[in-house]
């Protein structure tokens, strides 16, 4: 498994991001060929404070060739165009192979 992780930064007007993100970005991504998962949500902390990154989108494919190959398709190039109409403020962008762990502390 491939993973694209994709920190936002805090934006000057958090509604607006969000509105546009959800409209059109989200829509976009979605469409991005073999992606297996696809997830986001704005961030939080367990005392309040202002988290390091106002959202975070996580993305998978079966192998780091389909990412590839999905960025290189016209909806990537769409979804990646996209990123100037939200993302002023910018983002971090991750890709890593998934390393599974079985969870030993829940049994």
């Amino acid at each position: 498994m491939f993973r694209i992780t994709v920190h936002y930064h805090h934006p000057d007007d958090p509604e607006r991001f969000l509105e546009h993100y959800r409209g059109t970005h989200a829509v976009l991504a979605a469409k991005l060929p073999g992606l297996r998962s696809y997830g986001w949500g704005r961030t939080t902390t367990f005392d309040g404070s202002t988290p390091q990154h106002f959202l975070v989108a996580v993305m998978e494919w079966d192998s780091r060739d389909a990412c590839a190959a999905a960025f290189a398709s016209p909806e990537g190039q769409a979804a990646q165009a996209d990123m100037a109409n939200f993302a002023g403020a910018g983002a971090d962008v991750n890709f890593h192979e998934v390393v599974d762990v079985e969870p030993t502390g829940s049994r």
